[in-house]
């Protein structure tokens, strides 16, 4: 399911998950969420961000990096960002580079050597032209590149928001906007997930139990998610989903016994 996932994702998924903002930053978000949109679907599955925690976690960080997707420039003026120069960590080794070099970007990339190096990656003159790096498709390609360059992935694969957040802020800098995003995130993939699933007999699905590995162990993930269990979309029958399918059953009346069958298929997909 994750590949035909991430090609469903769009600008809907983002203005879901933006925040109001004053009126005098909604042009920006605007244009911010409508280049995004249509340009994820192409760009992720390129560093393989494609299964749902992959997805869910980096738009979570990007929201939080662009206040809500309504920014792609660092906030601050020249004496905030005079505090780079002089930083041999970021390359600023120049007057005036904390300024010119400043955070850019859906994850704020910053420094002269950071620009130079991602800008070779790209093909791209960030280093002569710096302003490029805030261009909303420009900067999901170089959010994308930090990504992959700092193995973020198997990170969010363990749903650990904490490593996440330290791998792209350094430490833990706003984890309680992080978090909310990223809940934020869930409920939007999971609604991603569950519009995907055609509606059949219960019947014809089949009789899962822990230690099943099959597709449709994703598909009941999204079911139970879809009724308030937070449980991570990897098609393994595990722990937490049978203890999630013993609380739905339990909550539907059925025998909680973990074995989803035939009643347990009808109570999680409402037959029209």
């Amino acid at each position: 399911m994750s590949a035909s996932l991430v090609s469903r994702l769009d600008a809907s998924v983002l203005r879901a998950m933006a925040p109001a903002v004053p009126v005098s930053k909604r042009a920006r978000q605007t244009a911010i969420i409508a280049a995004l949109g249509p340009a994820l679907p192409v760009v992720l599955p390129e560093f393989e961000i494609v299964t749902p925690r992959r997805i869910e976690h980096f738009l979570a960080q990007a929201a939080h990096e662009s206040a809500g997707f309504s920014t792609t420039e660092e906030l601050g003026g020249a004496s905030y960002f005079a505090r780079y120069d002089g930083r041999a960590d970021l390359g600023n080794t120049k007057p005036g580079d904390g300024a010119r070099y400043h955070g850019r970007g859906i994850f704020q990339l910053t420094g002269r050597a950071n620009y130079r190096r991602i800008g070779g990656l790209l093909g791209l003159d960030l280093e002569g032209n710096p302003e490029l790096a805030s261009d909303p498709v420009v900067s999901l390609r170089i959010a994308c590149l930090y990504w992959r360059d700092r193995k973020i992935g198997p990170m969010a694969d363990d749903d650990d928001l904490l490593r996440v957040t330290r791998a792209i802020n350094g430490g833990l800098n706003g984890l309680d906007d992080r978090r909310r995003y990223l809940g934020s995130a869930k409920r939007e993939i999971a609604g991603l997930a569950a519009a995907a699933i055609v509606p059949i007999d219960a019947r014809h699905y089949p009789v899962l139990r822990r230690g099943s590995k099959v597709d449709a162990v994703e598909t009941l993930q999204v079911r139970l998610r879809l009724h308030g269990y937070p449980l991570t979309l990897d098609s393994d029958f595990g722990a937490a989903t049978e203890l999630a399918v013993k609380a739905f059953q339990a909550s539907a009346g059925l025998v909680a016994d973990g074995i989803v069958g035939p009643k347990s298929w009808s109570a999680l997909i409402p037959q029209s």
